[in-house]
């Protein structure tokens, strides 16, 4: 087999007549196999580098797993440098609204989180209670009473924000989120906050009053831990990932049918069966938004198209069946990437042609 029939594969040249001598050969023999993943590699990053700014070179891994033709199933491994530059789309038209992360305040008046937002938030007596700033809002201080009032924090797509409520528990909100929780929490009682969405939750310790996530229809409820949440309301799973101390899920209409979670395990319900499974996981790949990155595990492209759309505020419409069908496995860094990047690095394992309509994504066949 000579480089020349490979590298026209590469490049979508060779006829089917050359496809299949090459996937005959690469059958033949584990050397076969090994030699071309290499040429691959090797065509990928330099084709890639032909294109890309230097400056700015950020590292993608994909990984495919399942392949739903033959033609793709030695796509295997791709390790790929991306220039970011001259390759970002203009996803800016959308209004201040649906944009902008919104604070809704018990008395019923909203205000939307931004660079010139005010500093403090005071109650109805005048007291201060909180201090924000453009990326988080720290509250501070009990209320001595029995009336614990709610405020409501929406994050829209596209964006992320970071919460400290007053009993000290930090909450980090990704794209797409909504949570509840006391303006202060009081002197008695239980600490509830109420999600849709995915949040990670560093819990202050308080054994005195457990601290509990409603999500959907399951609690969530614990003393003192770290852990992550994923309670997207089109998702028809809840998934609790614990990465310290203890946590446990139970089913809100009836809390016998429960799990206690132990580090490193993730607890999952599932709307439909109404069952609570768990297993054991690598918390870090759950909770990698929280440090800028997407992370996907033999991931079906409709929920990795899920995650873009949260991530990056775009609307992706995909109607390539092939692609439909592929489970990819990788890491993206989100600040140094765009929707374009990581579409261009999907295409090099599965062909496909998209085009841009304002925020809309359209993923068709090759034609």
């Amino acid at each position: 087999m000579t480089s020349e029939i490979i590298y026209k594969y590469l490049s979508n040249e060779a006829s089917e007549q050359e496809v299949q001598m090459l996937f005959e050969w690469i059958d033949a023999s584990e050397e076969n196999k090994k030699h071309f993943i290499t040429l691959k590699k090797t065509w990928a990053l330099t084709a890639l580098s032909e294109d890309i700014s230097t400056a700015s070179t950020p590292v993608i891994a994909v990984q495919p797993k399942k392949k739903a033709i033959q033609y793709l199933k030695y796509a295997a491994v791709f390790l790929f440098l991306f220039g970011l530059g001259k390759l970002a789309f203009d996803f800016n038209q959308k209004t201040k609204s649906s944009k902008e992360i919104v604070l809704e305040l018990a008395d019923g008046r909203s205000e939307y989180i931004t660079k010139d937002n005010q500093t403090k938030l005071v109650n109805d007596k005048g007291d201060l209670i909180a201090k924000k700033f453009p990326n988080q809002i720290i509250y501070f201080g009990k209320v001595q009473d029995q009336e614990v009032v709610y405020n409501t924090l929406k994050v829209p797509y596209g964006k992320k924000f970071k919460l400290t409520l007053s009993d000290g528990t930090v909450v980090s909100l990704n794209s797409g989120t909504t949570l509840k929780y006391p303006e202060q929490f009081g002197i008695n009682g239980k600490r509830n906050v109420y999600l849709t969405g995915e949040a990670f939750f560093e819990v202050a310790k308080d054994k005195q009053h457990p601290f509990i996530v409603n999500a959907n229809q399951v609690d969530i409820e614990v003393l003192g831990t770290k852990f992550n949440v994923s309670a997207y309301p089109e998702n028809p799973t809840v998934n609790g990932t614990l990465v310290e101390g203890s946590i446990e899920m139970y089913e809100v209409d009836n809390k016998i049918n429960a799990v206690l979670l132990q580090p490193n395990q993730m607890a999952t319900w599932n709307n439909n069966s109404k069952k609570i499974t768990t297993k054991e996981v690598d918390p870090g790949f759950y909770s990698a938004w929280t440090k800028g990155e997407l992370a996907f595990k033999d991931t079906p492209f409709s929920t990795i198209a899920k995650i873009i759309q949260r991530t990056y505020d775009v609307e992706i419409i995909n109607e390539n069946a092939v692609l439909a069908k592929q489970n990819f496995t990788g890491t993206i860094k989100i600040s140094e990437s765009s929707v374009e990047n990581i579409l261009e690095l999907l295409k090099r394992d599965t062909p496909f042609n998209y085009s841009v309509k304002g925020n809309t994504i359209t993923i068709t066949n090759l034609r």
